[in-house]
């Protein structure tokens, strides 16, 4: 048995309504283990990861449990395929008229729609330059000792 059909086995058998945590689902797993296989912890964990990326686990906080869909594949699988009946031969007495065509339907007379000129497309009327003014800066009293 792979760690994955362990890991969904284990999160069925617990039934848990919001779900499996990893540390419940390792411990009953290596209780399960038999004594001549060592436990693999990083296999465990990219079994669980790779069980959540596909899909078939979905992982609710730190909790695991089966989703809808893959309840509904593993439902799908359970269910036993009905056998299709024979169908019983067709007498030869017993013979079908063969059935009339149907008249087409007369097409009306359409005139063709006049193209109309593509429309130009609306820009945005563009912004107004801002005149921005200079303020005079403060002459020192020094300059003004020179111009005197």
């Amino acid at each position: 048995m792979s760690y994955k059909e362990g890991i969904v086995k284990t999160v069925e058998a617990q039934k848990d309504r919001t779900g499996s945590s990893m540390i419940s689902i390792k411990k009953i797993m290596q209780t399960d283990l038999p004594s001549n296989k060592k436990w693999m912890n990083t296999i465990f964990l990219t079994g669980l990861k790779s069980l959540v990326a596909a899909g078939d686990l979905v992982q609710v906080k730190n909790s695991y449990k089966l989703s809808p869909d893959f309840k509904k594949k593993k439902a799908a699988a359970l269910k036993p395929k009905p056998k299709p009946k024979k169908k019983a031969a067709a007498s030869p007495e017993k013979k079908t008229a063969p059935k009339k065509k149907k008249a087409a339907p007369k097409k009306k007379k359409t005139t063709p729609k006049k193209k109309s000129a593509p429309k130009k497309k609306k820009t945005a009327p563009k912004k107004k330059a801002t005149k921005t003014k200079v303020k005079p800066t403060k002459k020192t009293t020094a300059s003004k000792k020179k111009k005197q």
